[in-house]
């Protein structure tokens, strides 16, 4: 479907890959992955015809359909949600509309030929079944039927971009390239877009950060990094087993040669002067010239250190909550939410989009007052807040370090770059002004003035949004090694399943609290309306675990 030859791209004077040659088959899903900056986005926009490449091409046969996730919701904002889902199948949509001018003029104009070519081009792209298929898709989404015919303007800013990712789906693409589609969706949407993309017959090619949605849905994975994009087979689990394998296989043969070389040197070095092996030093010296060793290219990906040390325990019980009532408007978002923390306890509050979860951090925080009830912290507790929109916290002249001394004000310069370069900041990143940072700098650069003050109850929503692969394995690494007190929001399965050891869902009957992990909260739950695949693989575990049992009783 996609061939791809000899293509290179260099920014800046750097170049991001080159000599990438291959193609992208209908039926395969592939996820590019890649650390912040490695060209990941750019090689998808070169797919997509935004952007240029330095060298070499890409070749898609012109019947083909690609769709490509839009950002711009502005031009749709008075369109009803069903129509702009609609939409997305441009052949149809605009067959239909002129069905409708035909319908709707004079009779004496109407032609029937033209009529029925219309109405066979509808028939032929089965454009009947595309307001069942929008709607279905919306209702995946997340959006309830009684939404469909409500204007895009009445949407949040996340909710638009679920519409345009509806809109996209609903255009029957043959070609589907996505940049972080999940970046907006919750786990019960993630599961549905997961499905989705597992029945699609086209050729799929995404961009994603979350481990996951990479094992559930891919069948690819196309790695830039080391100035390359590689293909391996299956998902990121055994991407990352082939990947270590691959760079180890290169690593061996070139310490192989070098030896080669070294025994080489070695004998020249001790015959080269006796006349009788005087010939065989000669035709060492040779055959050790014609030896290459191949230089590997660095790594782009660069792991951070995330640490949270507490600068004291707090006392056994760390937060009380009675009763949280909140609405804005007609909207009820919590409703008599009552919760009680101790202290070690890592808890992720997890369900869909607009049911409260962001909000009840803010009370607990005191960013936002709660129409009812009453939080009461426990003794000497010490808050560390990462707020979701956490962009608005780096504003005005600061530079990097400035503003991070401005957190530990006491702290010496030393200790400052010392923490930045932790989170991956140079001496010469240390002077970039933080409102030009990317979202993944500015992520880590508030979890680190977060760590800096020494919290022992962390509060984090969403915190993994702008991280990278690496970045979130850092983060999750480092909280599973927390001595103080974690709540988290976050609709990232892997994140949560990795550090969560109590989980608290918030739905439209009511808050259920699980003492567990995430995988346990799942096989409690029975049911395949969070995460069917861990479910599946938990079953099949136990019961491998219990035939083994059994075989050695035998």
């Amino acid at each position: 479907m996609v061939t791809i030859t000899d293509l290179t791209k260099e920014f800046g004077g750097r170049t991001l890959f080159r000599d990438v040659s291959m193609q992208l088959h209908a039926g395969q899903r592939y996820g590019i992955v890649g650390a912040n900056g490695s060209g990941k986005s750019t090689f998808l926009r070169i797919l997509t015809g935004e952007e240029q490449s330095s060298g070499g091409s890409v070749q898609i046969p012109k019947a083909t359909r690609v769709g490509v996730l839009e950002q711009d919701h502005y031009k749709y904002e008075d369109v009803p949600l069903l129509h702009v889902v609609m939409m997305g199948h441009a052949e149809v949509w605009s067959a239909m509309a002129r069905k409708e001018a035909m319908l709707s003029g004079p009779e004496e104009d109407f032609d029937a030929d033209r009529y029925a070519n219309i109405e066979e081009t509808i028939l032929r792209l089965g454009g009947y079944a595309l307001e069942s298929k929008a709607a279905e898709i919306l209702e995946g989404m997340g959006i309830p039927t009684s939404q469909h015919y409500d204007p895009l303007s009445t949407l949040s800013g996340g909710y638009k971009l679920r519409v345009l990712l509806a809109r996209t789906l609903a255009g029957s693409p043959d070609l589907l390239l996505l940049d972080e589609p999940n970046n907006h969706l919750d786990i019960l949407s993630l599961r549905w877009l997961e499905t989705f993309l597992c029945r699609f017959a086209g050729c799929a090619v995404i961009v994603s950060h979350d481990h996951r949605f990479l094992d559930n849905m891919t069948t690819q994975i196309l790695d830039v990094d080391y100035e390359r994009i590689m293909s391996y087979r299956g998902n990121y689990t055994a991407f990352l087993e082939a990947k270590i394998e691959h760079r180890g296989r290169q690593e061996r043969e070139i310490a192989k040669r070098e030896k080669e070389i070294a025994d080489h040197k070695a004998f020249i070095a001790r015959f080269k002067a006796k006349a009788t092996k005087a010939r065989q030093a000669n035709s060492r010296q040779k055959r050790m010239e014609k030896i290459e060793i191949a230089v590997l290219p660095q790594s782009s990906r660069r792991h951070p250190r995330f640490a949270f040390p507490q600068r004291r325990p707090s006392g056994r019980t760390v937060l009380e909550a009675v009763g949280i009532c909140k609405s804005y408007g007609d909207k009820v978002v919590l409703d008599g939410v009552d919760l009680e923390i101790e202290r070690g306890d890592r808890v992720a509050v997890i369900g869909p989009n607009g049911i409260g979860k962001s909000t009840l951090l803010k009370i607990l925080q005191g960013v936002v007052e709660a129409d009812e009830g009453l939080v009461e912290w426990g003794y000497e507790t010490h808050r560390g807040y990462f707020a979701q929109d956490h962009g608005e916290l780096l504003h005005g002249d600061h530079t990097v370090a400035s503003w991070l001394w401005e957190q530990v004000p006491l702290d010496p310069q030393g200790a400052i770059y010392g923490r930045l370069a932790q989170v991956l900041f140079s001496r010469e990143d240390a002077d970039k002004r933080v409102p030009a940072l990317s979202g993944g700098e500015a992520a880590r650069l508030v979890l680190c003035g977060v760590a800096a003050q020494k919290p022992n109850v962390l509060i984090l929503d969403e915190p993994t949004n702008h991280l990278d692969l690496e970045g979130i394995e850092a983060l999750a690494k480092s909280l599973q090694e927390l001595e103080s007190t974690l709540i988290l929001v976050s609709h990232d399965r892997w994140f949560v399943s990795q550090v969560a050891t109590r989980i608290i869902e918030i739905r439209e009957d009511g808050v259920e609290d699980f003492r567990g992990t995430y995988g346990e909260y799942l096989r409690h739950l029975g049911t395949d309306h969070l995460d069917r695949n861990e479910v599946v693989a938990a079953a099949k575990a136990e019961k491998k675990g219990k035939k083994g049992r059994r075989g050695k009783r035998g």
